[in-house]
C-alpha cells in the first residue's frame, strides 16, 4: 500500500519518472551493481531504480534537488538498505569528494533540459568516477556516440570520447515514463578512459579549440577557427583548412590543441 500522495511533476527540474519495470528491470541488469560498491543515483524521483539498486549494493547515496520528494524518498527506503540524500543541485554537487578517494559508478534518469550540463560536470571529475549509466534523450546519446561525418557529431561527441568509451546500450518509448515525454530516450554507458589513454594536452585548450570550431560548423575551419588559430597553425596540425569540423576526428583536435599549447 502506497502511504505518500501521488507526486505532481515539476515541468522546472524536468521530472518525467520511469515506471516500466521491464525497463527498470534492464538498468539494473547493465549496472551490476555490488554490495560494498559507491553508487550515486542523479535524480532518484520517486525511487523506482533506487530500490533495486539498494537492494543489490546495500548502500546507495542519491542526489535530489526536489524537497517534495526527499521524505518519501526516505520512508520507501527505511529497511531496504543505507539511504544517503544529498538535497543539492547535481550541477552544484563536488563528485571528487563524494568518491572520498576511491572511484564511484554514477546512474541516473538525467533532466533532459540540463543533461548536457550535467554530463560536462561529470566529464570535470572523471578520474573520481568508474562508470556512469544514463537514461537521456535518444538524440542527446546519438551526439555522444556520433563519429566525423555525421551531422549529430558535435562538441559533445569530441569532448565525451576523448574522456570515455561510449556505448549506447538500448531505446526507451515515452510510454515507460510518468508524465510521458515529448522524445524517445536510451540508456548510455559511460567509462572514464584510464589515464594513460587520455590526450596529452590541456582539457581547456581542446575545449576552446572543439567549442570555436563547432560554434560556426557551416564555416571551413580556416574561418571558424580565426581568433583561435591560423593557416600556420592549421598545417603544424596537418589540417587543411577548408574541412569543416565535423570531418576532423578527436584526436585532430588534440593535434592542434597540443600545437597551441607548445607555442604558447
Amino acid at each position: 500500500m502506497n502511504d505518500f500522495a501521488p507526486h505532481i511533476t515539476k515541468k522546472r527540474f524536468g521530472q518525467h519518472f520511469l515506471h516500466d519495470k521491464n525497463i527498470l528491470s534492464r538498468i539494473v541488469e547493465y549496472v551490476a551493481p555490488k554490495p560494498g560498491e559507491r553508487i550515486v543515483e542523479i535524480g532518484p524521483g520517486e525511487g523506482a531504480l533506487t530500490l533495486p539498486l539498494l537492494r543489490a549494493a546495500g548502500g546507495l547515496t542519491v542526489i535530489e534537488l526536489d524537497r517534495d520528494l526527499i521524505e518519501p524518498l526516505r520512508k520507501r527506503a527505511s529497511g531496504v538498505g543505507e539511504l544517503t540524500i544529498v538535497h543539492r543541485d547535481v550541477l552544484e554537487v563536488d563528485i571528487t569528494a563524494l568518491a572520498a578517494g576511491a572511484t564511484i559508478r554514477l546512474v541516473g534518469n538525467l533532466p533532459y533540459n540540463i543533461s548536457t550540463p550535467i554530463l560536462f560536470h561529470c566529464l570535470d571529475q572523471a578520474a573520481a568516477i568508474r562508470d556512469m549509466h544514463f537514461m537521456l534523450q535518444k538524440e542527446v546519446v546519438e551526439r555522444m556516440a556520433a563519429g566525423p561525418g555525421s551531422k549529430t557529431y558535435g562538441r559533445l561527441s569530441v569532448m565525451l570520447q576523448l574522456r570515455c568509451a561510449v556505448e549506447p546500450l538500448f531505446d526507451v518509448p515515452p510510454t515507460a515514463f510518468a508524465p510521458p515525454p515529448k522524445v524517445d530516450s536510451a540508456v548510455v554507458r559511460l567509462a572514464p578512459l584510464p589515464a594513460d589513454k587520455l590526450p596529452q594536452a590541456d582539457f581547456e585548450m581542446i575545449d576552446r579549440v572543439v567549442r570555436a570550431a563547432f560554434g560556426q560548423r557551416r564555416k571551413t575551419l580556416s574561418n571558424a577557427l580565426k581568433g583561435v588559430a591560423d593557416a600556420d597553425d592549421l598545417a603544424a596540425a596537418g589540417i587543411d583548412p577548408r574541412l569543416r569540423a565535423e570531418q576532423l576526428a578527436p584526436a585532430t583536435f588534440v593535434s592542434l590543441a597540443q600545437h597551441l599549447q607548445a607555442k604558447g
